[in-house]
């Protein structure tokens, strides 16, 4: 764990309890003495280490050392335009998309989606804030949602799109938006409409799910 998210961090003293108090007592097994980094939500680029001063059990009470400041950010940006699969799928997913820096994902509702799929925003916002205390990334992906892919293409014509019958995906293209289509790929419809645009291969003989496809394309680009 690179720090600990409580929205207390930056006061003199913190004391922590609950979940908090079980994780980093019991499971890191921190005792008296040691130094803790916190960070808080409101500024995630600051850095905040406290003291351990004392345990009674429940209950766990530090004193502010010293804060930094301390980005840690990815040097490319990349938005992800994901057509939408299943949420259960997407959320096993993110925690990796958010270590490996993906700056923005736009869940777009293609034609092969089924339309019968909510986004459970609440729960993707923990499962980053989890990532992000392990792995020490200082910013969240910023999480939206398209309605049609022609939509998202109009909204950023120079999008890449992820399809069958590309070129295939160079690691030091420019690519600042790629398109990546749901289980079953694009229909006919959606094809003509980026037929205009650069399409990418992934240098693989086999097909890619589209979870594996994200993955494999940030690891590529970022």
């Amino acid at each position: 764990m690179k720090f600990m998210l409580n929205p207390d961090a930056g006061a003199l003293e913190l004391s922590i309890s609950g979940d908090e108090y079980k994780y980093l007592i019991k499971v890191r097994r921190h005792k008296v003495g040691d130094t803790v980094c916190f960070r808080n939500k409101a500024n995630l680029s600051e850095e905040y280490r406290y003291h351990l001063e004392q345990t009674d059990g429940k209950n766990a009470f530090f004193s502010l050392q010293s804060h930094h400041s301390a980005p840690c950010v990815s040097e490319r940006k990349l938005h992800i335009g994901w057509c939408l699969i299943d949420p259960k799928t997407i959320e096993k997913t993110l925690p990796m998309l958010s270590e490996l820096g993906v700056e923005k994902i736009t869940f777009i509702h293609c034609h092969r989606s089924q339309h019968n799929f909510r986004l459970d925003y609440d729960r993707m916002m923990r499962l980053m804030e989890s990532s992000i205390m392990q792995c020490g990334r200082t910013s969240f992906i910023e999480l939206s949602e398209s309605p049609t892919l022609s939509t998202f293409l109009k909204a950023h014509p120079d999008s890449v799109v992820f399809d069958f019958g590309g070129e295939i995906l160079k690691s030091d293209e420019n690519i600042d938006t790629v398109i990546i289509g749901c289980e079953g790929g694009f229909d006919e419809s959606e094809r003509k409409q980026f037929a205009s645009h650069r399409v990418r291969l992934f240098p693989s003989p086999m097909i890619l799910r589209s979870e594996t496809a994200a993955i494999a394309i940030a690891s590529r680009l970022l």
